[in-house]
């Protein structure tokens, strides 16, 4: 269900400082085009997502905003 994933990839993030779509897609057995869907989805909903395209770059939650337990 799209509710497990989106819970799932939340606690991926708030475990790990950063992820990449394919290690997500990879994971969770779907396309990185739904992994973008949820990562959007997840912004929507007010969780303060980082994404960073190219090399270095991936999925965070940004720091200073309480989420992560960094200031």
């Amino acid at each position: 269900m799209k509710i497990d994933r989106l819970i799932g990839i939340l606690s991926i993030l708030l475990q790990k400082d950063k992820t990449t779509a394919p290690e997500l897609a990879e994971r969770f057995e779907v396309s990185r085009r739904t992994i973008n869907r949820d990562i959007e989805d997840l912004c929507k909903a007010g969780i303060p997502i980082r994404t960073v395209q190219g090399t270095g770059g991936g999925i965070s939650i940004m720091d200073g905003t309480g989420w992560t337990g960094q200031s």
